[in-house]
């Protein structure tokens, strides 16, 4: 496992600039992270900017070359909910990716940035007035519309603003795919979208279509998160294209583009393969163009939105450990389902076993992600080469919760020890997104690597900060 003392780093979990000394300690782009450490303290998350923007070319230039051989234009969006800074959205842009937002606060951010409201898209299945006038202020490129309720909602602003509001209608074509029911978003049982099989995406398009305030640019969906086996892309853009084409059948009108979303998985632990880019898109370019065919309809653009695949193996989250406590497991304990699972898929009792708490100076406050839905993660101690022999470990947070976990179970050296440097890597996406200040615990910074130099792109927030928002 990533923890296990003199292992190389697996690539598929750490950003490529990653390499491990003699001495044992990891640097990242040439930086040493005992000395990022000691510069801007812990906990940080440690972002790799040449790895984001390769990931970024990557994305984008599969895409291309793969739809440029049916005849159909990309445009790859980055998807913003993963992280943003003004940084990462000026680093997007500059290698030719749009930006996707789902908020207010994340188009002012993209704004910010100097990226131009056409390369600006807006999401989001409750979007204020506040947010719709903002976007057609900005001239966004499109709006994407989640109800039949937002169809007459935007029609009225883009009437009041004097525009045609570019829109996308946003479907949900039943197929079920990601790691985790909460992040699986195309099923019907679910707040995004408007069902194909249902009837309201049809009802939705002629609804557009009747309304001059609006432009319509296509067919938008969204089929999960975290998603390893690119199958479940291909069949939703058949239903899209099926969709489409009875549009045109009945109007007259065949929509131009049609998105597939995002939902690319990444590797977390060793073992775990990403999907990749190449292959994902010549998979994709050719259901599109053999449904196509099919349909007889000309090919639409398309347009995807990889946001964690861009910039989750990127990161890392650099710790201090603090308490060390071995801890005696009798066998399976009340409530630990992973154990219990993992004892009968073993095929075994479950047998007492010394499990090591390692305590860290965060938690779930800078990466939710394992107390929301059970993920995993692997950790590793980068300051310095441990003992050869390992422990089994947990790594956990400082808060007030039992299920305060950032990493459930990883070999760590038997000798680790406080004021080690522990890192967790793959948490650029949904680290920093939704980080929090429970317990009143500020925020970390965003510290970018490159060439063997760090800078500060978001700053550590501190007491004065929260602070300052407690009028007493």
């Amino acid at each position: 496992m990533s923890g296990v003392p003199g292992d190389a780093l697996d690539p598929q979990v750490w950003p490529a600039g990653a390499e491990v000394g003699e001495d044992g300690a990891v640097r990242i782009a040439g930086v040493d992270l005992r000395s990022l450490a000691a510069e801007h303290g812990t906990p940080a998350y440690v972002l790799d900017e040449a790895d984001f923007r390769r990931r970024a070319r990557a994305w984008r230039t599969a895409f291309e070359e793969a739809f440029a051989a049916i005849g159909a234009g990309v445009d790859v969006y980055y998807a913003g909910k993963a992280f943003l800074s003004v940084a990462v959205a000026r680093w997007a842009h500059e290698e030719g990716l749009r930006i996707d937002t789902a908020t207010g606060g994340e188009l002012a951010v993209a704004l910010r940035a100097g990226v131009p409201g056409e390369d600006i898209g807006l999401h989001g299945n409750n979007k204020s007035d506040a947010e719709i006038d903002r976007a057609l202020a900005a001239g966004v490129g499109r709006i994407v519309l989640d109800s039949l309720v937002e169809v007459d909602r935007v029609a009225e602003a883009a009437a009041r603003a004097g525009v045609r509001a570019p829109v996308m209608v946003r479907v949900t074509t039943g197929v079920h795919a990601g790691g985790h029911e909460y992040i699986s978003t195309a099923h019907e049982d679910q707040k995004f979208g408007l069902s194909v099989a249902g009837g309201q995406a049809l009802e939705a398009l002629r609804a557009v279509l009747a309304r001059p305030e609006l432009e319509l640019l296509g067919i938008h969906s969204h089929i999960g998160s975290q998603i390893l086996d690119p199958s479940g892309f291909e069949v939703a853009a058949r239903r899209i294209l099926e969709l489409r084409s009875a549009l045109a059948r009945e109007t007259g009108v065949l929509v131009s583009e049609v998105d597939l979303g995002g939902g690319y998985g990444v590797a977390y632990v060793p073992g775990e393969v990403a999907l990749d880019p190449v292959e994902t898109a010549r998979a994709a370019a050719r259901a599109v163009g053999d449904e196509c065919a099919r349909l007889g309809d000309a090919v639409p653009r398309i347009s995807i939105e990889p946001g964690r695949a861009v910039v989750g193996p990127t990161t890392v989250t650099l710790y201090t450990v603090g308490t060390v406590k071995p801890v005696t497991v009798d066998g399976a304990p009340t409530g630990d389902a992973r154990d219990a699972r993992d004892a009968r898929d073993d095929g075994a009792s479950a047998e007492p076993f010394v499990r090591t708490y390692v305590s860290v100076d965060g938690g779930m406050s800078d990466n939710l992600r394992p107390a929301l839905y059970g993920a995993r993660y692997s950790a590793r101690v980068v300051s310095r080469r441990g003992a050869a022999t390992t422990v089994r470990s947990r790594v956990v947070g400082k808060h007030c919760e039992s299920g305060d976990v950032v990493v459930h179970d990883v070999e760590l050296p038997s000798d680790v020890r406080a004021g080690d440097l522990l890192a967790v890597p793959v948490t650029g996406a949904y680290g920093r997104s939704m980080a929090s200040n429970y317990n009143h615990v500020p925020r970390p910074p965003v510290v970018a690597v490159r060439d063997g130099a760090a800078r500060v792109v978001v700053r550590r927030e501190t007491e004065d900060d929260l602070l300052a928002l407690d009028l007493g």
